[in-house]
């Protein structure tokens, strides 16, 4: 009897001493992942603000085309874009602080009046290595619906080599955040005519995270825990993008 007794005291032992072993790896590695994501700086752009401003800036460096500097954005049943997107916002710098990323803001409130041109001129002053810029969709029909992203073509007239570096990242963001939101992926928009992406001097995307013209997605988007997860999802996409 105490042969077995001593035997279960130093199963339970060897149970409990290989359970902690195994915590501590894990702990490890998450360790070396956030010590080597720390290298990196993300640049996160909130879309529009409270109030549009209709005065015009170029369409990019050097380019003659003049455009709005920030428009005022749509609106779903609760809330208008640009509270979704700062909402938004904020929790994916949380999660990707935790993550160990350095994250930087174009704004952190609704009263601003930043234009497009200096949110993107702002990632490089600030020595971000991507930006990723939030925005909701709408349309007339009521039936569109999912998330896309927005890149530069391979022939951007400003920045055609970030077109790459670009693409790479509006895949993985893209891909991501559908995976973990389980929102429709409506694919890829190539455009050169996004100030916010021609000003950018490193990789950019934008992504709209769905409609809150439709039903279905601006149902999902107005609650606070479906926040977080497309949060967590675009946070995925970066680490997707960096190799983690």
């Amino acid at each position: 009897m105490k042969f077995i007794r001593s035997k279960r005291i130093f199963t339970i032992i060897l149970t409990l001493a290989l359970t902690i072993l195994c915590f501590a790896g894990i702990d490890t590695r998450e360790a070396k992942a956030a010590n080597k994501r720390s290298r990196y700086t993300i640049c996160i752009d909130p879309g529009h603000q409270q109030y549009a401003n209709s005065n015009k800036e170029p369409n990019g460096p050097g380019s003659s085309t003049m455009k709005m500097k920030v428009s005022g954005g749509t609106h779903g049943s609760k809330y208008p874009e640009y509270k979704v997107t700062l909402s938004v916002g904020k929790y994916l710098k949380k999660e990707l602080e935790r993550r160990g990323y350095n994250v930087v803001m174009t704004r952190t409130k609704n009263k601003v009046d930043i234009s497009n041109k200096e949110r993107a001129q702002y990632a490089s002053k600030k020595g971000a290595d991507i930006m990723v810029r939030l925005h909701c969709d709408g349309s007339e029909s009521s039936s569109a619906n999912g998330a896309s992203v927005l890149c530069i073509t391979s022939g951007n007239p400003y920045h055609s080599e970030l077109y790459k570096k670009s693409n790479n990242l509006s895949q993985c963001v893209l891909s991501a955040y559908c995976d973990k939101t389980g929102i429709s992926k409506r694919g890829t928009i190539y455009t050169d005519t996004m100030t916010g992406l021609n000003w950018c001097s490193v990789p950019s995307t934008l992504i709209e995270m769905g409609f809150m013209t439709n039903y279905s997605d601006d149902s999902y988007m107005n609650q606070k825990a479906n926040r977080k997860t497309m949060a967590a999802g675009i946070a995925d996409g970066i680490d997707d993008y960096f190799g983690f």
